[in-house]
C-alpha cells in the first residue's frame, strides 16, 4: 500500500471533537497513512437537526475551498447524516468518503440488516434520508436515538454514554438489526466498549471511512466526472466575506 494522506473534516466548530475524531481515524489507519483534521472556522458548535446540517455543509465546503495545507489524497467527511458530501465531490479532485455511507456499506457486508444508534431523536429522519440517498436505506432496520446531545459525548461521563448507547442498541436489535452502526463521529471508541456486551458487530463510521479511503487511493480510483459529479459550472459565486 502506498503512503496515503487523508484529510478528515469535522462537521462542527468544536476543536475537542476534531481531536477525538482524528485519534479514532489514526487508530484505524494503516502504516504510512497520515491523517490531518480540519475544524471549520464558522458554523454550529454541534450539528443537530436540519438547520445545523445545512450550515455545517456550507462551512465544511468553505473550509476545503480555502485549504492551503499539505496536499492530500482523500477526504473523509466526519458528520453522520450531515449534508455536503455531493458538493465536496464536485469541489475536490480526490476520493470523498462520508462516514454515514461508509459505515452502512460495511455493515451490509456483515449482516442482512443493520441499525444505527445516534444522538438526539431529531436526527433520525435526517440520517434515514442520507442512507436512502446513498442507496443503503433498504437494509436499515432502525435508526434509534440515545437522547444524548452531541456535546454530551465529550463530557467525560462514559458510564452514562454507554448506558444510553446500550439501551438504544437493544431497541435496534429488537427491530431486526444484525449489525450496529455508531451514528455520530463523537461516538468513536464505543464499539470496543459495548460490542461484546451486545453480541453484535459494531461499525464505527470514522474507521470505516478511513479504510475505504485508503482502498480507493491504493486502487487509483476517484470520483467520476461524467454526469452527477462533474466539476462545478464556472461562474461567479458569492462566499462569506473574507
Amino acid at each position: 500500500m502506498r503512503n496515503v494522506r487523508i484529510v478528515v473534516t469535522n462537521c462542527n466548530t468544536t476543536q475537542e471533537m476534531t481531536e477525538e475524531i482524528v485519534r479514532g481515524a489514526r487508530a484505524a489507519a494503516g502504516p504510512g497513512t497520515t491523517v490531518t483534521g480540519l475544524t471549520p472556522a464558522w458554523g454550529p458548535e454541534s450539528a443537530e437537526g436540519w438547520l445545523d446540517s445545512y450550515l455545517s455543509a456550507a462551512a465544511v465546503i468553505d473550509t476545503l475551498r480555502t485549504y492551503d495545507g499539505p496536499p492530500y489524497d482523500a477526504v473523509v467527511m466526519a458528520g453522520f447524516g450531515e449534508h455536503g458530501r455531493e458538493g465536496v465531490r464536485e469541489l475536490v479532485d480526490v476520493p470523498v468518503v462520508d462516514i454515514t455511507e461508509a459505515a452502512a456499506h460495511l455493515a451490509c457486508l456483515l449482516g442482512r440488516r443493520y441499525g444505527v444508534v445516534t444522538t438526539l431523536e431529531r436526527s433520525c429522519g435526517q440520517i434515514e434520508d442520507s442512507l436512502e440517498l446513498a442507496g443503503v436505506g433498504r437494509n436499515c432496520a432502525a435508526v434509534v436515538g440515545t437522547g444524548l446531545r452531541v456535546l454530551d459525548l465529550g463530557s467525560g461521563d462514559t458510564d452514562r454514554t454507554e448506558t444510553a448507547f446500550l439501551a438504544a442498541a437493544e431497541r435496534a436489535r429488537d427491530a431486526g438489526a444484525e449489525v450496529l452502526v455508531l451514528g455520530c463521529a463523537g461516538m468513536t471508541g464505543l464499539q470496543r466498549a459495548v460490542g461484546d456486551k451486545l453480541g453484535l458487530p459494531v461499525v464505527d463510521g470514522v474507521g470505516a471511512a478511513v479504510k475505504l479511503a485508503e482502498a480507493l487511493v491504493d486502487l487509483g480510483l476517484t470520483t467520476s466526472r461524467s454526469g452527477s459529479f462533474a466539476k462545478p459550472v464556472p461562474k461567479r459565486r458569492g462566499w462569506r466575506p473574507e
